[in-house]
């Protein structure tokens, strides 16, 4: 993992995740494709939570750039998970999010990373991380996000 995880009292947006049925694999737990989907969705909520952003996919956007995840502990059928995350880094066009699962026991189960770059869907080409999203993140972070 590139970034250093801050501790867990630094991330001030939560996403509640339940392990599904479906996230299962053959072995008796959580296959590890599915903790991507779980980072996944809190990524999205943690940019829907802070800017109430729309994803219209012939504007402006973010995509994926890189994901990394560290297991610490397997996970089971229904066991309710919180994903942490916080914004340690905004680049010229790519932000970087950190992330903590953690049980409903506080038990850290695996620390993950996403960077995201700023995208023009219509021209199909990475842009600068717009003013109003480093703002937002920034003022949702209580930090300063210059480049």
């Amino acid at each position: 993992m590139h970034t250093q995880i801050p501790p867990g009292e630094n991330f001030k947006h939560i996403t509640k995740v339940e392990v599904r049925f479906a996230d299962m694999d053959s072995f008796g737990h959580v296959n590890n494709a599915s903790f991507l989907t779980y980072i996944e969705q809190a990524r999205i909520k943690y940019f829907d939570d802070i800017g109430s952003w729309h994803y219209d996919v012939t504007t402006q956007g973010a995509i994926l750039a890189h994901a990394s995840l560290d297991f610490i502990r397997p996970l089971h059928f229904k066991e309710q998970l919180s994903v942490l995350t916080t914004c340690t880094h905004i680049g010229t066009k790519s932000i970087t999010l950190v992330h903590r699962i953690i049980t409903g026991e506080k038990e850290e189960v695996a620390t993950a990373e996403s960077v995201v770059v700023a995208f023009d869907y219509s021209a199909m080409k990475s842009i600068p991380v717009p003013s109003k999203w480093r703002e937002a993140i920034g003022k949702f972070e209580g930090r300063n996000f210059t480049v």
